[in-house]
């Protein structure tokens, strides 16, 4: 399924069944009180700014509301000149870019083209990054199908990535393999193994918190990965809803009301000493509002 299918389907979190008891969170909240020590940094995703005003007043918005940063799809939509404008005059960073083509050509294609076409449109995001003053491209490092064995999906997604490495090394840039519902590298001790067989500084995990929910626990990741985690997606999920009503429909409860233990998470980034700062939320659009509460929740969470 299509990233934006993906972020289409978290339906907005704001007003959400509540399938966790209200004061779950707040118990655990409670009796974990104090152990956060990094001092963590809040985006969104551009796309979540469901508001008609110019480019440099969202940035003003994102900014009012709390938010550190912006994350955009790339190649991005506007000029670098006027994102930097933007960036130069908030205050706002934009700390990473999401590469948009890696799910429709991703970097297992059975197909050498298609895998070429996908690494030449890597470095340039890379190199997008760099001159927006981020430091990491989020990339999805392969998919397994009916047609594409995960063998085959394996053997190519590894051989891409080290092809990447020039790229990375040339810009200085990270990249962040992320795990989706890709039907690939579908356990922590698999993502471990598959970063630390590339052997590379620069290219770590994009760890997707809510993603994970379907296959295990966030802070089991969080632990086997340590070290190799670049940055955070942030997204709520509840596997009694997904049961109920359908897998997509686990993503439609609102954040801090599903099934993942935040303050568990926290202290399991506070235990491997996470440096990638960025804690970005990967959720439905909306408005002023909306945005707002998302905001709050947020500082609940990293709190």
């Amino acid at each position: 399924m299509l990233r934006k299918e993906f972020i289409k389907s978290a339906a907005l979190l704001v007003g959400g069944s509540a399938i966790t008891p209200i004061n779950k969170f707040s118990e655990i909240q409670e009796s974990t009180k104090g152990i956060s020590s990094i001092k963590f940094k809040k985006g969104l995703g551009f796309g979540m700014i469901k508001e008609e005003i110019s480019l440099i007043d969202k940035f003003k918005l994102v900014k009012d509301l709390g938010f550190n940063g912006i994350e955009f799809n790339s190649p991005v939509e506007f000029s670098l000149k006027d994102l930097l404008d933007a960036k130069n005059k908030t205050g706002i960073e934009i700390p990473s870019l999401v590469n948009s083509d890696h799910w429709k050509k991703p970097l297992s294609d059975p197909d050498p083209s298609v895998r070429k076409f996908i690494i030449d449109s890597v470095g340039k995001s890379l190199q997008e990054i760099k001159e927006l003053g981020g430091d990491t491209v989020l990339v999805v490092p392969g998919i397994v199908s009916e047609n594409v064995s995960y063998e085959a999906a394996y053997k190519n997604a590894l051989d891409s990535v080290r092809k990447l490495i020039p790229y990375v090394e040339k810009t200085g840039m990270k990249i962040g393999l992320e795990n989706v519902w890709n039907n690939f590298l579908l356990s922590p001790l698999e993502a471990k193994q598959f970063v630390d067989t590339i052997d590379h500084p620069l290219i770590g995990w994009y760890f997707d918190i809510g993603n994970v929910l379907r296959y295990g626990w966030p802070e089991h990741w969080i632990k086997t990965l340590g070290k190799r985690i670049v940055k955070l997606h942030v997204k709520e999920f509840s596997r009694d809803v997904m049961s109920k009503e359908g897998l997509w429909k686990g993503f439609n409860v609102e954040l801090t009301k599903g099934d993942i233990n935040w303050p568990a998470v926290v202290k399991s980034l506070n235990d491997i000493n996470y440096k990638g700062e960025w804690m970005t939320l990967e959720l439905a659009a909306g408005d002023r509002t909306y945005l707002a509460k998302l905001s709050e929740k947020f500082d609940e969470i990293i709190k």
